[in-house]
């Protein structure tokens, strides 16, 4: 799905405010959280496809062995 710019920009607007606000007193630890949380949203879906993937081909292994003998 692709979201047009002003879009994306306009729903992280009070999270953006947050960490500027935070990152001008000083404190970086909110963005730095925020980086993680948002890398782990990014990395989550492509885990999970590949332990789906792994498992179906694993199975399928098992399933041409049972077959071979």
């Amino acid at each position: 799905m692709v979201l047009p710019k002003a879009i994306a920009v306009a729903q992280c607007a009070m999270c953006r405010a947050s960490v500027e606000n935070n990152v001008s007193n000083g404190d970086t630890t909110v963005g730095a959280s925020l980086n993680l949380g948002i890398l782990y949203l990014f990395v989550a879906p492509y885990l999970l496809a590949a332990v789906i993937g792994f498992l179906w081909y694993r199975n399928s292994k098992k399933k041409k062995l049972a077959k071979a003998s």
